[in-house]
């Protein structure tokens, strides 16, 4: 029996461009049943979608990430197929992005995009990409050359243990983050990357998003490496207290007292801050590895991918 596929395509006013993403993954993916999660659309993005012969759903809490969460819970198939759906990732790719991921049986491939339109994919967010790439790089020992890209195929065991707790364009970060923190097998493909056709807006916002980028970054580095990021911290307040120190030391040596009680307190207070986030960090880097096991458990409750399903 051959895997069931589905295709989720979430979207947001894309009227101009759904019945076009549609047909392109209906062509690729003829036995593909096709999923429309519509979020909030203020056009006829429905209609068109209904028209175009999708199953539409509705998902009332705004941002990607309450979308994804919401297909992946609800959608059961073997294998699902996650584009965006403004017509910009190449729907003719999917056939062979499905095709690697269960000849490998792995969990996850990205359609690592190439020949990128200006319009659509921005320097603000190439820049923020590199850096996701450098920090995931670090912190797991390897990455994707594209952080970013909403172009991806999963197995039934990826969705099933995804948590997904981002509410916005994050979400691509957080299912990257998931598949390298379980050591899941994982790979890339590189696809066409196209413009938006006409009539299609952007949703995407360079310095908003970019702050959001910043801000995942550091997140990822507190909640995957607690005790680097805490000690790190702990580290610096030490390192402060030290300076503020020294002449203090220096005056004792000297004439056997500690005029300026003030700074004293300071360096005080400095050496036990430290010391509490040094604590903070030991604790919570077990409370991570903790996680990780739950989430590896629940990940291994399903069968990895095959051709037989």
């Amino acid at each position: 029996m051959s895997p069931t596929i589905a295709v989720l395509l979430p979207c947001y006013n894309e009227e101009a461009a759904i019945a076009q993403t549609i047909a392109g993954f209906r062509e690729a993916l003829p036995t593909a049943a096709i999923y429309v999660y519509d979020n909030n659309s203020r056009d006829r993005t429905i209609e068109v979608a209904r028209a175009a012969g999708a199953i539409v759903r509705s998902e009332r809490i705004q941002g990607k990430g309450a979308v994804v969460r919401r297909m992946f819970a609800d959608v059961d198939a073997d294998i699902y197929v996650m584009a965006d759906g403004d017509a910009t990732y190449d729907a003719a790719s999917a056939p062979a992005l499905v095709a690697r991921l269960l000849d490998e049986q792995l969990d996850m491939v990205v359609g690592s995009r190439v020949g990128e339109a200006t319009e659509a994919y921005r320097r603000g967010h190439r820049f923020g990409n590199a850096l996701l790439t450098g920090m995931l790089t670090r912190l797991f020992g390897r990455s994707f050359t594209d952080i970013l890209s909403g172009y991806r195929v999963f197995s039934r065991r990826f969705a099933k243990s995804f948590p997904v707790l981002s509410a916005g364009f994050e979400i691509e970060t957080e299912i990257s983050v998931h598949a390298l923190e379980l050591k899941m097998p994982v790979a890339e493909i590189e696809t066409p990357y196209f413009a938006r056709p006409e009539g299609s807006v952007s949703k995407l916002s360079t310095y908003r998003d970019g702050w959001r980028i910043l801000r995942t970054i550091i997140t990822l580095y507190r909640i995957e490496r607690p005790l680097w990021f805490f000690g790190a911290i702990g580290a610096l307040l030490l390192l402060l207290a030290l300076i503020l120190a020294a002449p203090l030391v220096a005056t004792y040596a000297q004439t056997g007292l500690v005029p300026r009680f003030p700074t004293a307190i300071l360096v005080t207070g400095l050496t036990i801050l430290a010391a509490l986030n040094g604590f903070a960090g030991l604790i919570l880097d077990t409370v991570v590895h903790g996680r990780r096991e739950v989430r590896r458990l629940a990940y291994l409750a399903h069968r990895a991918p095959s051709r037989g399903a």
